[in-house]
C-alpha cells in the first residue's frame, strides 16, 4: 500500500474516532433515584464554535408522564460559574412527555467573544411543582475558531 494511502486511512480513522466520541455524563447525586434517566448527550458541533449555532441533545427516559417544568442550566469556565439560564421544558422537548424515551434539545449561538477552552455544564430538570426530576453534569469545549470576523 502506498504511503499516501496509509496516511489517508489513518487520518480517516482519527476523524471517525472524533465523531464517535461520546460526552461523559455525570449525575449530580450518584445515590439519587431520579425520575428522568439520562442516557447520553450529543453536542454539535464538538467543539462548539463561537458565533455559530450549537445544539445540545440529551437522550433520556422516564417512567412517569411529565406535563411541564423547567430546565435550569449553569455553566462554569475552568471551575468559575459564568452563566445561568432557565428554560421552559416544553420549549426544549414536546410536552406532555409520555413515559418512555424522549430527547431534550437546546440550541444556542454563543457570542463571538466567548473565550475558548473547557467548560462544565450542570442541567437540572424540574417538574411543574419544582420537584427535581434529574440533575446531570458534563464537560464541553469551545474551540479557538470563530465564525465572527475579528474587529
Amino acid at each position: 500500500m502506498a504511503p499516501s494511502k496509509i496516511i489517508f486511512s489513518l487520518l480517516s480513522l482519527l476523524v471517525l474516532a472524533r465523531l464517535a466520541r461520546s460526552t461523559e455524563v455525570r449525575y449530580c447525586d450518584k445515590t439519587a433515584e431520579y425520575d428522568v434517566k439520562v442516557h447520553g448527550v450529543e453536542i454539535s458541533p464538538d467543539p462548539v464554535a463561537r458565533g455559530s449555532p450549537a445544539t445540545f441533545s440529551i437522550s433520556a427516559s422516564t417512567e412517569k408522564a411529565i406535563s411541564g417544568g423547567k430546565l435550569v442550566i449553569d455553566v462554569a469556565y475552568f471551575g468559575w460559574h459564568v452563566h445561568s439560564e432557565t428554560h421552559d421544558l416544553c420549549t426544549e422537548t414536546s410536552c406532555p412527555v409520555s413515559s418512555g424515551d424522549f430527547i431534550i434539545s437546546h440550541s444556542q449561538v454563543l457570542p463571538g467573544f466567548t473565550p475558548p477552552g473547557s467548560y462544565s455544564l450542570k442541567m437540572t430538570v424540574l417538574d411543574e411543582n419544582k420537584h427535581q426530576l434529574s440533575c446531570i453534569g458534563f464537560d464541553f469545549s469551545i474551540g479557538f475558531a470563530s465564525s465572527v470576523a475579528a474587529i
